[in-house]
């Protein structure tokens, strides 16, 4: 029972020990909301649910934040007339947050702006420049730098030496001692408005990202938590310099270091520069967000995911293999005494994968060989062992959030479209069932082909016909 984790400062699996027994401390990067999410941002997201939901299901109660970085060199320049940054990143922020909702994302337990922790941010750098480790800018900028060259673990987190470390880009090297040294304290621009700039003891101005994390972090989960998580893409520079700076300012910080992978498309890393970004609203019109979660779910979460048009049928075709086991031995079992058992305990297979590393794809093989045997188990008609096939797919599909049978995804618009074509299906059933009745075999067989030609299998039990998707 114990959770292993591949720790990316260590690069190694560790066996998970939370600092207060029974409890979680986690935080997870969110966006940066300057523009609409797009598939990357909600399979960062569903990664972090996914752990977080294995690790209640473990006993632990998570406490559970993700940050949103609504200031940023990027939310400014996206920024116009019209919207101030202000405005474009509240609207942002809802498209995440619906994006969120959809994919059946948990809501974090604590959801901090950045604007919200300024005097956080502002407490550190003073600390930090009280120590020796970061420095006012010379000139007249109010800029605010860490000065990497002061702290001999700079680099620990991604193992590079600072010497051959490029120069940092987060911000104007206008008052810097060393190229890579990273903004802490970004003084106001000419041009820039006033409402992006704050009063601090080194001048106006706003902070830089890096520190935001850190700040947020430490004050919703204290100067040491378990679980830092993010994107690949965030290594470096970000989570460095959140750990250096941190660390520096005396704080231990996170305990565990979890990066996931990232997504490309047809085969090359998203750019906007190359056009081929997949945002979250034209995936929600390609397919179910059950399906979609299901998709982003399915490969290890540090593997890179390798999206194109045809990737989501695989995943409905898996999807409904499930769902029809269910409606199957739910039919089959209605009346008897093993209809709605239920089991609140995970096959030990599943929970194994889950418990290695948050082993997904080795997860769902257990689910899908459970579905099976489930629908071997029918066609025996060995009721307790599917009744038993049935709670072990609805205990396994509930913790991965992928419970076909779960209110939320019986969305408005999937139930009436369900309950249309179930209407023309039952009266084409009930014209077979006429015919058979009249020993009119050849138009039965011919029903029973159309409806096969339309995608629709029949299941002829002793409970009457019935039908289902074919998968």
């Amino acid at each position: 029972m114990t959770v292993r984790l591949y720790d990316s400062q260590a690069q190694a699996l560790r066996d998970f020990t939370p600092i207060t027994p029974g409890q979680v401390s986690m935080y997870v990067c969110g966006p940066t909301v300057q523009s609409s999410p797009h598939i990357g941002h909600l399979r960062s997201a569903l990664v972090y649910d996914l752990l977080r939901r294995w690790l209640n299901y473990r006993g632990h109660a998570v406490t559970f934040v993700r940050n949103v970085t609504d200031i940023d060199d990027k939310v400014l320049a996206n920024a116009s007339e019209h919207e101030p940054w202000w405005a474009l990143a509240y609207r942002i922020e809802l498209e995440f947050t619906a994006g969120y909702n959809r994919l059946g994302i948990l809501a974090p337990t604590y959801e901090p702006r950045a604007t919200a922790s300024i005097m956080q941010m502002q407490a550190i750098i003073a600390s930090l420049i009280e120590r020796g480790h970061a420095y006012p800018a010379a000139d007249d900028s109010h800029d605010v730098y860490f000065d990497t060259a002061s702290w001999p673990e700079y680099g620990a987190l991604t193992r590079q030496n600072r010497d051959n470390m490029e120069a940092a880009a987060d911000a104007d090297p206008r008052g810097k001692r060393d190229p890579r040294d990273f903004a802490l304290w970004k003084g106001q621009k000419a041009g820039e408005p006033a409402s992006a700039n704050w009063d601090s003891p080194w001048g106006p101005g706003r902070p830089g990202w890096h520190i935001e994390c850190s700040a947020m972090a430490e004050r919703y989960l204290g100067t040491q938590f378990d679980i830092h998580g993010g994107g690949l893409d965030l290594r470096f520079p970000h989570h460095e310099n959140e750990l250096a700076q941190s660390r520096a300012a005396g704080h231990a910080f996170a305990n565990y270091w979890v990066h996931n992978g990232l997504v490309n498309t047809g085969g090359q890393k998203m750019s906007k520069s190359l056009g081929n970004s997949v945002y979250a609203a034209e995936l929600f019109e390609q397919a179910r967000p059950l399906v979609l979660r299901y998709y982003l779910a399915a490969a290890h979460y540090r593997s890179t995911i390798d999206y194109s048009a045809g990737s989501l049928p695989e995943a409905e075709a898996a999807l409904e293999r499930i769902e029809s086991f269910l409606s199957r031995v739910d039919r089959r079992l209605a009346g008897t005494r093993f209809a709605g058992s239920g089991l609140a305990q995970v096959p030990d297979a599943f929970a194994s994968a889950l418990d290695d590393d948050l082993a997904v794809p080795q997860a769902l093989a257990v689910l899908h060989e459970t579905v099976r045997a489930g629908n071997a188990a029918l066609d025996a008609e060995d009721l307790q062992t599917a009744a038993s096939a049935r709670a072990e797919v609805v205990a396994m599909t509930e913790v991965l959030g992928i419970n076909p049978l779960s209110p939320e995804w019986a969305s408005n618009e999937d139930t009436a479209a369900r309950a249309a074509l179930d209407a023309l299906v039952t009266r084409l059933i009930d014209d077979r069932a006429t015919a058979r009745d009249n020993k009119d075999y050849a138009a039965a067989d011919r029903i029973r082909a159309e409806l096969t030609a339309a995608g629709i299998t029949l299941e002829d039990t002793q409970t009457g016909a019935h039908w289902s998707l074919e998968s």
